[in-house]
């Protein structure tokens, strides 16, 4: 297998992903995007996604979570409820 960097899919893993999300659909009666012949689904994601005919997207990046310090600066002191 090639090792190269597709400017649309930031890591290996994800690149894993998209392919293996991709060969479900083909498992479920998705019309290939390429000449599938007789390989299998698997295959046939994995060059779909070489050539960038498959659209992903996770949404946004997840925003870090709060230290438990942070949460009780910001929570409201006992003297503070009524």
């Amino acid at each position: 297998m090639e090792e190269k960097e597709h400017a649309t899919i930031d890591s290996k893993f994800r690149r894993v992903l998209v392919a293996a999300h991709r060969a479900e659909q083909l498992m479920r009666g998705a019309r290939p995007k390429v000449e599938a012949g007789k390989r299998k689904p698997t295959r046939v994601a994995m060059e779909e996604v070489e050539h960038n005919l498959v659209d992903w997207g996770y949404g946004p990046p997840p925003q870090p979570e709060e230290t438990p310090a942070e949460a009780e600066e910001q929570a409201p002191a006992a003297s503070e409820v009524h």
